[in-house]
């Protein structure tokens, strides 16, 4: 409960005092330019959002066959809603996840392998992006802020590593071992009066087959699903710059917006507001975009792609609800990996 109030209370802080004062604006401002994007204009930007959960869904169904894409596109937005609307929500996203692939008849080791490789996948492409940003402001000649570039390495190498032990995991049998190995010493003090069913040791074991089958068949849709998502938020991140007057380079416009997509995965507030919208504001300020206008679109561009996802996890949790279910069956056992 603290965790909650405090996620609130700091997002609230940061969007009402931190994001005008560090974009060097204000917030009558920021509406007066908010003000003018008409409703056909806000239309398009949905239409732009939906086209990119809808390519989402080919990575989803990548790593887990035999799901539809319009299940695919339920347990997304039921999932980013939940995530979108609690601190460290990602957790409770998950779970929700693997709630609704289980009542549709999905075994424990299918969602487990589909949540572990679509994050590794995702973790893949968030690298990318500021590896790309720096790139394209190199051709530019502008800089990225200090701290910006920090950011960028933290990610980059964290998420590297995470990479890495995935890499390790697939490669050998003896990795994973020792890998679910340290991970059940971690977790043993917490779980010293619980007993468990299977260690975590046994868990990466059994799943490995699979999430090597599932890399084997489905690496290209999971690709192409997250390309298509980016490159169609990206399409609404730029088409809202331009509506509101924000006139930078190309590669100044992507590096603000791989900025804003590595805050979203900042945990202390719900779904990083606050922090990604005054890191991404702040940047654009930084390379010579107009305040107000910069600031209004980077507004704009959160309730798009942030907020919309509440709504439409609602709708998609009603729709759950109204689907058939399926018993789910006890997992089979896994097949023998060299």
């Amino acid at each position: 409960m603290l965790q909650f109030i405090g996620g609130f209370a700091l997002a609230g802080a940061l969007l009402g005092w931190g994001l005008p004062h560090f974009a060097k604006t204000s917030w009558p401002a920021i509406w007066s330019v908010i003000g003018t994007v008409s409703a056909w204009q806000s239309l398009g930007f949905v239409a732009l959002v939906v086209t990119g959960l809808g390519a989402y869904t080919f990575t989803l169904t990548g790593s887990m066959p035999g799901l539809s894409h319009l299940r695919a596109l339920i347990v997304n937005v039921c999932g980013s809603s939940v995530s979108n609307l609690l601190p460290a929500g990602g957790a409770l996203g998950m779970a929700a996840t693997f709630t609704i692939c289980r009542s549709w008849g999905f075994t424990r080791r299918a969602v487990s392998t589909s949540i572990i490789v679509s994050a590794v996948w995702n973790t893949l492409f968030r690298i990318a992006l500021p590896l790309i940003a720096i790139v394209l402001l190199t051709l530019g000649r502008a800089e990225m802020p200090r701290i910006m570039r920090d950011a960028a390495v933290a990610a980059v190498a964290s998420g590297a590593a995470i990479v890495a032990v995935f890499i390790a995991v697939l490669a050998s049998g003896r990795a994973a071992t020792t890998v679910g190995r340290g991970v059940d010493r971690m977790l043993r003090p917490l779980t010293r009066r619980r007993p468990r069913s299977m260690s975590v040791d046994a868990l990466v074991t059994d799943l490995r087959a699979q999430i090597i089958d599932v890399v084997r068949t489905g690496w290209f849709p999971m690709t192409m699903g997250l390309v298509g998502y980016f490159a169609f938020y990206y399409l609404v991140f730029l088409a809202i710059m331009r509506t509101t007057g924000v006139e930078l380079f190309h590669g100044e416009l992507f590096a603000a917006f791989a900025i804003g997509r590595l805050l979203t995965a900042v945990g202390i507030t719900p779904g990083g507001v606050g922090v990604t919208e005054t890191g991404t504001a702040a940047a654009l300020v930084a390379w010579g975009a107009a305040p107000a206008e910069a600031t209004a679109a980077v507004v704009l561009f959160s309730i798009f792609t942030h907020l919309l996802e509440v709504p439409l996890g609602a709708i998609g949790w009603l729709a759950w609800s109204m689907m058939p279910k399926t018993p789910a069956p006890d997992d089979e056992p896994a097949p023998s990996v060299p």
